[in-house]
């Protein structure tokens, strides 16, 4: 399950809630060369690299996929990440960025399905972005700039879900990847 979005539209949320109610997924957990937010920890929200070591890890073929989203900002999927998860006998969950999404479903193709999780209006994206009150007026004017441009792929996606209202979008989310799985 690939589910992707522009920053502040909700996925992590929707990805989150889709684990919790007890799908047989497992949570492909993210690497990037960010810093942490408050609250996040290093190997259960994302896997935190310097830019050295992300790159090191890219030279040594250790990515099923990964990015340069924002100049000196890299995200990426471990390979041992979903080697963990498939070992779990679980199907993988992704939540990662709108060009990541496209990449890992052209790797995984039938076997996967795509989600791009759409705002119901910038207004409210960009609204979303700044009641996090996680990030600077810079950052979230990169990731606004950022959004304008990954709206735009989505019909590159298997299925678009408008997240206008949380509790449908999760429901809508469910039984989607429930169909899914069953296929």
């Amino acid at each position: 399950m690939i589910f992707s979005a522009p920053s502040g539209a909700g996925k992590t949320t929707i990805v989150h809630k889709l684990i919790d109610a007890g799908l047989p997924l497992g949570f492909s957990i993210s690497a990037t060369s960010r810093q942490p937010r408050e609250n996040e920890i290093d190997g259960v929200d994302y896997f935190f690299f310097s830019i050295e070591q992300f790159r090191k890890k890219v030279g040594q073929n250790e990515f099923v996929e990964w990015e340069e989203v924002y100049d000196g900002l890299y995200y990426g999927t471990l390979k041992l990440e979903v080697e963990r998860v498939w070992n779990e006998g679980k199907a993988i969950i992704f939540d990662v960025d709108v060009k990541g999404g496209v990449s890992l479903k052209k790797i995984f193709g039938e076997n996967a399905l795509s989600v791009f999780i759409q705002p119901p209006s910038f207004e409210i994206l960009e609204e979303r972005l700044r009641f996090r009150h996680t990030e600077s007026e810079e950052s979230i004017q990169k990731r606004l700039d950022r959004a304008k441009y990954e709206l735009s792929f989505a019909p590159q996606f298997d299925i678009v879900i408008t997240n206008d209202h949380l509790d449908i979008a999760v429901s809508e989310a469910a039984a989607k990847v429930s169909d899914f799985l069953k296929s």
